[in-house]
Order: C-alpha cells, then sequence, then structure tokens
C-alpha cells in the first residue's frame, strides 16, 4: 500500500524524508514577474525584489489538476493545506479529493484544513508522519491528526511589515500602517476563524522576542517543540531560539526559512513560530 503526504508550498517544505512526500506550488504575482513557489525560487532575491516593489501583486492557489496530479497513484492520502480564509488550496484539495475518490473507489483521502501556515502545518505533517511510521491505520491517523490540530499546536508571527497582507485584503490598513511605522513590529496569532490577528505592537526586535516568549506562555507553552520559519532574518530568529532555550533548556527549537508564498505575507525580516502546546 502507498501512503504519501501532500501539502501546498504554505507549509516551507519541499521535501520530507522517510515517506512519498510533495509539494504543490502556490504562485506569487505581480505586473512584472510571477514566482512559481517550488524548488527552482529564489526565495532571497523574491523577498528583497518585493520589499521595494511599489505596483500591485498577489497569489494563486494550486488548481484541482495539481492536487489530482500529486494525488496519482497513492492508495491513501494525507493532505494538509493552508488556511482556507487566506487560500483557496483547501478547496481545491477537497475537490481534488472527491473526485480522485470518486475515480478509485478503494483508495482514501485526508484533507486538513491547517487554520494556519509555514510552521504549524509543519507540526501537522510531523504528527501525519508518526502515524505512517507506527504503521497506524488511515482512519486513527486522521482523528489523531484533528485532535493535534485542535489542542497541541499554535503559530505566532512577528511582522516588519504588512503591506502585503494589507494589499490582499488580509488585515486592516490601519492595522498594517502601524507596522509600518519605523521600529515597530506586530506579533499576533491566527484566530479560531482564520483570520490574521496582532495582539501586540513591540518597538524593537527585543521587546518583540520578549512579547512572543511570553504570548507563548500564556498560551499554554512549556518547553516543547518550536519551529522558527524565518524570512530573511536569522538574526532574529537565532535571539528567539537562544530566549527560549534560556527559560526551557531542553526545549527542541530549529530554525528554517520560509518559502515564497509566506515570504510573501511575512515579508522581509518576518518571523513564523509554530509550537506545541501542553
Amino acid at each position: 500500500m502507498k501512503r504519501k503526504i501532500v501539502v501546498d508550498s504554505a507549509a516551507n517544505m519541499r521535501a520530507f524524508e522517510g515517506v512519498d512526500f510533495q509539494s504543490v506550488p502556490l504562485v506569487i504575482r505581480t505586473a512584472d514577474k510571477e514566482y512559481v513557489d517550488d524548488s527552482n525560487l529564489d526565495v532571497i532575491d523574491m523577498a528583497e525584489t518585493l520589499s521595494t516593489y511599489k505596483g500591485k501583486s498577489g497569489t494563486a492557489c494550486p488548481g484541482v489538476g495539481d492536487y489530482l496530479a500529486a494525488f496519482e497513484g497513492a492508495d491513501e492520502v494525507f493532505c494538509v493545506t493552508i488556511i482556507s480564509t487566506l487560500s483557496g488550496s483547501y478547496n481545491a484539495a477537497m475537490t481534488a479529493a472527491s473526485q480522485y475518490m470518486e475515480e478509485n473507489p478503494e483508495k482514501k483521502v485526508y484533507v486538513l484544513d491547517s487554520y494556519s501556515a509555514g510552521p504549524e502545518m509543519k507540526l501537522l505533517v510531523e504528527k501525519i508522519y508518526e502515524g505512517i511510521k507506527a504503521e497506524k491505520d488511515f482512519d486513527t491517523i486522521c482523528k489523531e491528526t484533528d485532535a493535534y490540530k485542535e489542542k497541541n499546536t499554535a503559530l505566532l508571527f512577528c511582522l516588519e511589515n504588512m503591506k502585503n497582507l494589507a494589499n490582499n485584503g488580509r488585515v486592516k490598513p490601519t492595522v498594517a500602517a502601524i507596522a509600518g511605522l519605523l521600529g515597530i513590529r506586530a506579533v499576533g496569532d491566527v484566530s479560531e476563524d482564520g483570520q490574521i490577528h496582532p495582539v501586540e505592537k513591540c518597538r524593537g526586535e527585543k521587546k518583540a522576542i520578549a512579547s512572543i516568549c511570553q504570548i507563548m506562555k500564556k498560551m499554554g507553552y512549556q518547553g516543547g517543540q518550536v519551529i522558527v520559519d524565518h524570512c530573511n532574518n536569522l538574526g532574529a530568529a537565532s535571539a528567539l531560539k537562544e530566549a527560549i532555550l534560556t527559560e526551557f533548556k531542553d526545549a527542541k527549537v530549529r530554525i528554517e526559512m520560509t518559502m515564497g508564498l509566506c515570504s510573501f505575507y511575512a515579508e522581509k525580516g518576518g518571523l513564523m513560530i509554530g509550537f506545541v502546546r501542553n
């Protein structure tokens, strides 16, 4: 039996060892250029270019055909998508899943709306992989992943700029304007209904990192796994890791980079923090 994990590129993952895996790319578009969020994309160059770009920009989700191609040949598919209120990726995956199972009645597809992006999606993928490695049955893996998402994982972000979020209707322009002020970082989360929700506005990196640590603890963090994805800001990501380890010496904290879609929305300097609560 062939099992496969499929994500869209908002997961900031290109590969995953130990299991058949595929990332389906989203696309970032400006009036001048199209950026396909796959392994050929120079993410740093894109982020640098977009940081000074003044024109209109936007994103496009994968199509139903893209997901069908990713599902092809698998007996059981576990698919994790970006938050459905930010993209049509989830709806495309669900349509593809229905079509795939209709054409192949013996096959199964699980599609999870992560209500998140980036590092929290990675935590969910790793949970699915644990189930596959333990040879658990399809329904058990789906049930345990749903519960893990509901009770154990969370996402925070720290953004120096929210221009692209505002331009694409993801936050109010007045909120984005505050983050655009000199030295101000917006620290926030994603609400239960999938909306971007700034929690605090911090002047300077040091205060932002302290705020992130405090918010994580209020949300139930007690020293578990943390993934910090950064958009060309290794210094801040490293400082956050050090701050977490100072208080929780046994915490497992890893630092990785945002890929195209998350770099577009987090923008240059942004951090995305996925962590395990409880």
